[in-house]
């Protein structure tokens, strides 16, 4: 007798393409705003001015810390329902399946890689920013943190190797979510895979350079 599905799957894909998409937009706004830092200190001390203790960006931040949460539970839940439908067919053979991609079997493991660099990210910025700010502290210095953080070797290549698992889980996310959304025939196929790695490219290159500039070049200006 099979088991009954602990969760819908057609539900399931639809919350992780909502939420996903979601994160997409954060992404883009983040990576965009760490790259003016390139460009000009006082519009980057500004903008976290701007996103600090203030009840519209505590309410956003509250707003994606529980989009985050459905995102991760919908994915755990849906990873289970392909490991109970595969059964023991899954211990028959170790090679990848024709046509489908190393990341497309692996973002359950993608998504805690990330989630522990995001750890590391919220204690050395977030903590210190906003919830400094929100705890009655002094918060520290946006610009001046992004400095001292990418000026050390070690985090530099964390985040680096960070921003490559969030490319890996972004591109096929993206390609997920337009097939959830039908954008799944032969015309629009190769074409949304596309799509997906373009965009996912252009938001880590915006993280990537920040990090490469501040690592390797701001310290022989």
């Amino acid at each position: 007798m099979r088991n009954k599905p602990l969760f819908s799957s057609i539900t399931g894909k639809v919350i992780m393409a909502v939420s996903g998409a979601g994160f997409v937009l954060f992404l883009l706004f983040h990576g965009a705003m760490n790259f003016i830092s390139i460009f000009s200190a006082d519009a980057y001390n500004a903008i976290c001015d701007f996103l600090g203790a203030n009840w519209y960006a505590v309410i956003g931040t509250i707003g994606l810390a529980a989009l985050m949460g459905i995102h991760i539970l919908c994915g755990i839940l849906l990873s289970i329902e392909n490991l109970r439908a595969r059964g023991t067919v899954r211990y028959r053979t170790k090679e990848r399946p024709k046509g489908v991609e190393w990341s497309s079997q692996n973002m359950l493991v993608l998504g805690l890689f990330i989630l522990l660099g995001l750890a590391l990210h919220l204690c050395q910025f977030w903590y210190k920013m906003q919830f400094a700010e929100l705890m009655g502290r002094e918060p520290v210095n946006g610009m001046e943190q992004i400095r001292y953080i990418f000026s050390n070797n070690l985090y530099s290549i964390l985040y680096l190797i960070w921003f490559a698992v969030i490319w890996l889980h972004l591109s096929h996310g993206l390609w997920s979510m337009f097939q959830s959304m039908g954008w799944n025939n032969d015309q629009w196929k190769r074409r949304g895979q596309i799509i997906a790695y373009i965009v996912a490219t252009i938001i880590i290159l915006l993280f990537v350079s920040v990090v490469v500039y501040y690592w390797l070049i701001y310290p022989h200006l």
